[in-house]
């Protein structure tokens, strides 16, 4: 079967692998063989094919699919051959007590796509044509019935960033009525923005410089673009707020800058809400939360424990975090997918195998 394999610093390749079976691993029982109906690339995959994460040796990529199970394992009782799925960004069990906490993506038992998991068992990378998922009844939630094809680019944003989008805004406290400000108009910037509508958000800021995501951001309900950063940002956004900022900020960048900004730009006791990978740097400021008390909450979001409550609204169409996908490619087309969102002429690709 084809995937996608990582060489190094803007070297993505799409190459003949082997199929995924169910014999594989230490708890094959578990496993489910997935045939990927789309699959995307993330913001985070771009930090290995920048050269800001190293990448020691080729390795497969990719951790956000959907599709239909071709085969399952003999201890897998909720996930039925014929079913169409949804994956999360990583493994989990969802029996074990972190995942019942609320924080699948701390499951003692799971792991990330083309890496090993916490029992030393490989689970493939997803930017392929079939994918072997370890966890299965755990880590997949299954569709009522085959969705509408329309409906697939909605559907994968569950498998992270419409998941991650609400995990900002609810680390950051949003709720009936709460002023609201978006560091990152990427796509999970976006998509916070309409997590923070969804929650009842009165007023909502997207900060963002780029007119084709100012539009996306607007449709999903930002009331106001900012368009300045650093100092000027700052400022802005304390004249837009009685001169102290918003109730609640979402970091969804995940650099010292953007972090910076979110900070300064949250009131006193307010709340930010991160989800940004850490790259570049980011810094907690303790002094200056101490004097002002803004809490800084978040982290890698458990888009799982999520999936269950979105999934209807993308069902119905009340929302439609679909359109963040401003462009889809073949996967046999993947280094163009990687080169148009690393030069910013996408916001977010969507693959078709």
């Amino acid at each position: 079967m084809l995937a996608t394999v990582i060489y190094g610093e803007r070297d993505v390749r799409i190459e003949e692998v082997s199929d995924p079976i169910l014999t594989a691993g230490t708890n094959s029982g578990g496993d489910a063989i997935v045939r990927v109906v789309a699959a995307c690339v993330c913001g985070s995959d771009l930090w290995s094919y920048r050269g800001v994460a190293e990448v020691a040796e080729p390795k497969r990529i990719g951790h956000e699919f959907i599709g239909i199970v071709e085969a399952v394992g003999s201890d897998v009782s909720k996930i039925k051959v014929g079913d169409f799925v949804i994956a999360p960004f990583y493994v989990c069990d969802m029996t074990c007590a972190n995942c019942l906490n609320g924080v699948s993506t701390s499951c003692l038992h799971g792991g990330w796509w083309g890496a090993d998991d916490r029992n030393g068992d490989f689970a493939d990378g997803a930017q392929g044509e079939r994918v072997r998922v370890p966890h299965a009844d755990g880590t997949l939630v299954a569709t009522p019935g085959q969705p509408d094809p329309s409906l697939i680019p909605s559907l994968l944003t569950l498998a992270d960033v419409m998941g991650t989008g609400h995990h900002a805004a609810v680390s950051a406290g949003v709720t009936t009525g709460s002023t609201v400000v978006v560091v990152g108009d990427g796509a999970v910037g976006l998509c916070g923005i309409l997590a923070a509508k969804r929650l009842g958000a009165s007023r909502i800021v997207a900060m963002s410089r780029h007119s084709d995501r100012q539009a996306i951001a607007l449709q999903f309900g930002a009331t106001d673009i900012v368009e300045e950063r650093g100092d000027a940002g700052v400022e802005r956004i304390k004249e837009m707020f009685d001169g102290i900022g918003a109730d609640c900020v979402l970091e969804c960048v995940g650099t010292e800058e953007s972090m910076d900004q979110a900070i300064r730009s949250t009131r006193p006791g307010g709340t930010v809400g991160y989800v940004g990978v850490p790259n570049g740097g980011p810094v907690l400021p303790i002094r200056d939360l101490f004097g002002s008390n803004v809490g800084v909450n978040g982290g890698v979001a458990p888009v799982r424990n999520y999936i269950e409550e979105l999934l209807p609204e993308v069902l119905s169409g009340a929302i439609n975090p679909g359109l963040v996908f401003d462009l889809e490619l073949p996967l046999a087309e993947v280094a163009e997918a990687y080169a148009a969102m690393d030069e910013r002429r996408a916001t977010k690709v969507l693959l078709r195998p």
